[in-house]
C-alpha cells in the first residue's frame, strides 16, 4: 500500500515534466473519413503551412496531371454549404459541410455540377453580381461520399491547373493539417535544413542584418561549418530555413513542425496545424520579412515577436524564444523538424557570447519616432498622418517619414519603408492643394514592393483619407481620365452571334483595373465574368434569346469616371 501511495504520488509531481517535455499535443483526427477529392492519380504540389507571401498556403494543392476539368468529388457525405466566386484569390469554389463538424473546400474551380451550376447562375442574375459569396440552406444540396461536384480548373489566383483543398472545423473556420487526416501519400523523407541565422534581439529585428550560417549534414545531424558559434550580443534569437519532400517528388514543400531546446531545455516551437483566415498573414511575424522581401530567402523565426499572438507559437520561456547569454558560458542548442508524417531531421550547435565583440556590427543607425507593438501608435506633422491601431506591427522599430516635391503643388511621402510589414489596415491622412470642384477625383498612390497600388481618398476638410495595409511611397494624385473599353475578337456593331458564342470586353483604366463593369441586354444586367481581372466574357445563355438585341456596356474607375459604349447585335 506505502509502495502504491509513493508511485501515484511520483506521477502526480511528475506529470508537469511529462507535459511539459511535448510541445504538441498529438491531433486525434478521422483518418479514414475523407476520400481523395479528384479523380486523378494521387500526388500534391504544395501542402498546408507552405510560405507565401502575406500568408500561409492553408491547404493541399492536388495534382490534376496539368490539366483542367478533372472531375473534382466530395471527399465525404454531407451538403453544398456556401459557393464563393471572385477574380482573385479562390475564383470558383464549394465548400461542403459534413455530419462530423467539419467543413471541406474545392478551390479554383471551372463548371459546377448542373444543378448548382444553374442555382449560382440564377442567384448571380438575382443578385446582379459575378462575384458572389452565398450561403445555401442546409441540406438544399445534398452530396454522398465521391460524388462529381464540379470540374477542376485554374480559376481565381491559380497559376496553374490544380485542386486547392482544405479541411476546416465548422464551428471555429480554424483550417486544419489535411496530411493528418490519412490521405495516402507516402512520405519517409526527413525535411532539409539550409541555413541557420542569428539576430541580436537588444535590437529591432527589421533594424539588423541577421548572420546567416549554412548547414551540412554530418552523420545525420545538420550542423555549421563551425560547432561553437561566438556572437556579439548577450540576447540573441534564432530562424531557419528549411523544407520538406515527399517520396517520389522533387517539389520543395513547407515543414510541419520545429522545437528549439537550450541545454536540453524546450525553449520554443511552432507547428503548421489549426490556423484562420483571420492569422493567416501572421505569416510576416514568422519570417523574417526583411531578408525576404530583399530577395533573400525564407527564415522562419525560432521565436515569437511581442506582436504575434499565440497562433502557431507555443513557448515556454517568457522570453518568446530569446536566449541570454549573459552568463558567459557555452549553450548546446538543438533544433527539431518535423513534417506531418512525422519524420524529423535535427540541426545542432553550440553558441556563446563573444565578449570581445562589437555589439553593433550589422545593426543599422536608428534614428525617428519609436513604434512599439500592443499600442496605438500616431505620426502627425502639417502636411501628414496617420494612425497605427495596436495590432498593427510585430516588432519595435524607429518610424520616420520623408518628403520630397511632386509637380507643383504636391508631394511624395516615403513612410517609414516598406520593410516592415503590418498586420491591419490604418489609415493615412495627405493634405492637398487641389481645387475644391476636384475634391472627388484623387485617387491615392501607394508604392511598395516594387507594386503600385490606388485607392480613392476621401476629401475632409483639406485632407485626403485613404486606408492602407503596408508602408511604402504615398502620393495624391487627380484623376478626370474615363476608363477604356475595348471588344475583342469578332463581336462589334452589328455583329450576328450564332449558338454558344461569347461576346469579350477588355475594360482598363490608366493601366488600372477598372472599379466596375456592367452590362445590361435590352436593358436588363448581363452576366459577364473577370477571372484573374482579365477579360470581361458573357457566354451566351437563357437570358439572351434569339433576336435582336442592344448591349449596353458601363465602365467606372475609382473616382466614378465612366465610359459608355451601345452595340447592336442578333442573336441567331
Amino acid at each position: 500500500m506505502i509502495l502504491k501511495r509513493i508511485i501515484h504520488l511520483a506521477i502526480i509531481c511528475l506529470f508537469p515534466f511529462f507535459l511539459k517535455a511535448q510541445l504538441f499535443q498529438p491531433k486525434n483526427y478521422p483518418t479514414n473519413y475523407f476520400q481523395w477529392p479528384v479523380a486523378s492519380k494521387v500526388g500534391i504540389v504544395a501542402n498546408f503551412g507552405e510560405l507565401r507571401p502575406n500568408h500561409y498556403h492553408m491547404g493541399l494543392d492536388c495534382r490534376t496531371d496539368s490539366r483542367v476539368n478533372v472531375p473534382v468529388l466530395a471527399a465525404a457525405e454531407g451538403y453544398i454549404a456556401k459557393v464563393h466566386i471572385d477574380p482573385t484569390g479562390f475564383g470558383r469554389a464549394i465548400y461542403i459541410n459534413h455530419p462530423n463538424g467539419l467543413t471541406t473546400l474545392y478551390a479554383h474551380l471551372n463548371g459546377f455540377y448542373p444543378a448548382l451550376e444553374e442555382y449560382i447562375t440564377d442567384q448571380q442574375y438575382k443578385k446582379k453580381s459575378w462575384e458572389i459569396d452565398i450561403t445555401l440552406p442546409v441540406n438544399f444540396l445534398k452530396v454522398n461520399k465521391g460524388d462529381f461536384i464540379s470540374y477542376s480548373g485554374n480559376t481565381g489566383g491559380s497559376q496553374g491547373p490544380h485542386l486547392h483543398f482544405e479541411i476546416r472545423d465548422t464551428k471555429t473556420e480554424k483550417v486544419l493539417n489535411p496530411l493528418l487526416f490519412g490521405f495516402p501519400i507516402e512520405d519517409n523523407i526527413s525535411p532539409d535544413i539550409l541555413r541557420l541565422s542569428v539576430y541580436n534581439r537588444r535590437y529591432s529585428t527589421y533594424e539588423q542584418t541577421p548572420q546567416i550560417f549554412s548547414l551540412k549534414k554530418i552523420n545525420g545531424t545538420f550542423q555549421p561549418a563551425t560547432r561553437l558559434l561566438k556572437i556579439n550580443a548577450d540576447k540573441i534569437s534564432f530562424a531557419i530555413s528549411a523544407f520538406d519532400r515527399y517520396s517520389g517528388s522533387t517539389n520543395q514543400n513547407g515543414i510541419y513542425s520545429a522545437e528549439l531546446f537550450d541545454n536540453d531545455e524546450t525553449i520554443v516551437g511552432f507547428e503548421m496545424d489549426s490556423i484562420s483566415y483571420d492569422e493567416t498573414r501572421y505569416l510576416n511575424a514568422h519570417i523574417d520579412f526583411k531578408t525576404r522581401d530583399n530577395g533573400g530567402p525564407f527564415l522562419q523565426h525560432l521565436s515569437r515577436l511581442s506582436g504575434y499572438n499565440d497562433g502557431i507559437y507555443k513557448c515556454y520561456r517568457e522570453s518568446d524564444g530569446v536566449i541570454d547569454l549573459s552568463d558567459n558560458e557555452i549553450h548546446h542548442i538543438k533544433v527539431v523538424v518535423k513534417d506531418a508524417n512525422q519524420n524529423s531531421s535535427v540541426l545542432s550547435f553550440d553558441v556563446m557570447k563573444n565578449s570581445e565583440g562589437n555589439k553593433n556590427i550589422g545593426i543599422n543607425k536608428q534614428s525617428g519616432q519609436l513604434f512599439k507593438p500592443g499600442n496605438i501608435n500616431i505620426y502627425e506633422n502639417e502636411s501628414i498622418m496617420l494612425y497605427l491601431p495596436e495590432k498593427c506591427i510585430y516588432d519595435s522599430f524607429y518610424f520616420s517619414i520623408n518628403q520630397k516635391p511632386f509637380g507643383l503643388n504636391e508631394n511624395i511621402y516615403s513612410v517609414n519603408n516598406d520593410k516592415v510589414p503590418i498586420q491591419q489596415y490604418f489609415p493615412i491622412r495627405i493634405k492637398g492643394n487641389f481645387n475644391l470642384k476636384d475634391s472627388n477625383k484623387i485617387l491615392m498612390k501607394m508604392n511598395a514592393h516594387g507594386k503600385e497600388k490606388f485607392n480613392k481618398a476621401i476629401y475632409k476638410n483639406g485632407w485626403y483619407e485613404s486606408s492602407w495595409r503596408d508602408f511604402g511611397k504615398y502620393q495624391l494624385i487627380i484623376d478626370t481620365i474615363p476608363p477604356s473599353l475595348y471588344s475583342i475578337g469578332s463581336f462589334k456593331e452589328g455583329s450576328k452571334i450564332s449558338g454558344a458564342g461569347s461576346i469579350i470586353f477588355s475594360a482598363s483604366d490608366n493601366g488600372k483595373n477598372v472599379a466596375e463593369f456592367t452590362g445590361l441586354l435590352d436593358g436588363q444586367w448581363l452576366l459577364f465574368s473577370n477571372d484573374k481581372k482579365g477579360a470581361f466574357i458573357y457566354k451566351t445563355d437563357k437570358y439572351c434569346p434569339v433576336g435582336e438585341h442592344n448591349l449596353k456596356i458601363i465602365v467606372k474607375d475609382l473616382v466614378g469616371n465612366t465610359t459608355i459604349k451601345n452595340f447592336h447585335f442578333t442573336r441567331l
